[in-house]
């Protein structure tokens, strides 16, 4: 079942909804027939995001926690629907129930990065990625967001190193328009960082 959470997180990240959401149904196939009540709730869950049924994603996210307690996944992404329904403050608890749970399950302190990057708490922010780096050293999604949350500091040098970081890891042929932003975003920095000089 791990092997079908991965793929379906790395589809969500850069794959396609249509990828994702046949990865899910063949996990929620899967949790069935082995009878894992709390991976077929997990499942559906990941369907119901992926349908933005976010209020009902929860509630089978909330059965995969009592069915497990100690799945970091399942906080993590109860999160991330509560974020989609605006209720930002007691996602961030659950990222932390997550975190204290799983904490080397690197994508629950990459998404509390991002959320937190989001609401303005860079700082919180760039810690929360650098933990995601260290626990998963090669997530380019992770090196993206720390980019941007260097970059909304100010701090156009790092950025800068954090983004071509991105494009070193992105595999060749794939996320085209994702390397196209990042190259715009790079001319942008080069851009203030001339600036900076010519002062």
């Amino acid at each position: 079942m791990i092997k079908i959470r991965l793929e379906l997180d790395d589809a969500i990240t850069y794959g396609t909804k249509r990828k994702s959401v046949e990865l899910a149904r063949k996990g929620l196939k899967e949790a069935r027939r082995l009878k894992l009540g709390g991976e077929e709730e997990y499942f559906l869950g990941q369907l119901q995001i992926l349908k933005g049924n976010f209020v009902t994603a929860i509630e089978h996210f909330d059965a995969a926690i009592k069915y497990n307690p100690r799945d970091g996944a399942a906080f993590n992404d109860r999160a991330l629907s509560m974020v989609e329904l605006g209720i930002i403050d007691e996602a961030i608890g659950y990222f932390d129930r997550g975190i204290g749970v799983e904490p080397d399950f690197a994508t629950i302190h990459h998404n509390k990065g991002w959320l937190l990057n989001n609401i303005g708490r860079h700082t919180e922010a760039i810690k929360c990625f650098k933990t995601a780096l260290k626990l998963s050293p090669n997530r380019a999604v992770t090196y993206d967001n720390l980019a941007d949350a260097l970059y909304n500091l100010g701090d156009f040098k790092a950025a800068q190193a954090a983004y071509k970081k991105v494009l070193e890891l992105l595999k060749p042929g794939c996320c085209n328009g994702i390397k196209r932003q990042i190259r715009l975003q790079l001319k942008v920095i080069e851009g203030k960082l001339n600036e900076d000089q010519d002062r």
